[in-house]
């Protein structure tokens, strides 16, 4: 069976240094971007047979025919990552509604759509999916009042979504980058 990883928010920070670790190990990526000139350049930069998509995750009708696409030219999506996510930092009472709403949609809503449409396959195959939370999820952050909101409900999302689909041989991670100090040590946090 060939390995297809769909990597919402692939081209560049964390979704990119996860595309390049899973073109190593073997995986035809899909690298999946608002920006489809930045995706084709780390598509093309991965060598291989990779290719580019554009998708604005928190549209429903962007996400189905991405996944249509992607289906259609590299097969069924066995792993999916969602690394796509913005953030406006401010304090809350000066935080504008349409700056929350976006988080909310990108950060939450977006990888709750394109968990939802990996499902259709992955529910007779199986699969994975990881979802790249953040330590401000569990810990808040001043100034991060909606973003870490948004991550602290990928949290609970993903630790629902992996009790749902157990039995179907689909796993759900959810990982919260991020450095928490303890002494001389720096260590990630994956929950």
């Amino acid at each position: 069976m060939d390995k297809v990883c769909a990597v919402f928010g692939g081209s560049r920070g964390i979704g990119k240094a996860v595309a390049q670790l899973m073109a190593q190990k073997g995986y035809r990526l899909a690298i999946v971007a608002r920006n489809l000139e930045v995706a084709k350049a780390t598509a093309s930069e991965l060598g291989g047979i990779h290719l580019a998509f554009r998708c604005n995750i928190a549209k429903e009708g962007d996400v189905h025919s991405t996944f249509e696409e992607m289906e259609k030219h590299l097969g069924p999506v066995n792993f999916l990552v969602n690394a796509a996510g913005i953030n406006r930092d401010s304090l809350l009472v000066r935080t504008k509604t349409e700056d929350m709403l976006s988080q909310l949609h990108t950060n939450l809503l977006g990888t709750m759509l394109t968990c939802r449409a990996a499902m259709r396959t992955m529910i007779q195959q199986g699969g994975s999916i990881v979802n790249v939370g953040s330590i401000i999820g569990l810990k808040g952050n001043v100034g991060q009042a909606a973003y870490s909101a948004t991550k602290g409900g990928l949290i609970g999302f993903s630790r629902s979504l992996a009790k749902e689909v157990a039995r179907k041989k689909i796993r759900v991670n959810v990982v919260a980058p991020g450095c928490a100090t303890h002494g001389d040590e720096t260590r990630q946090h994956s929950l």
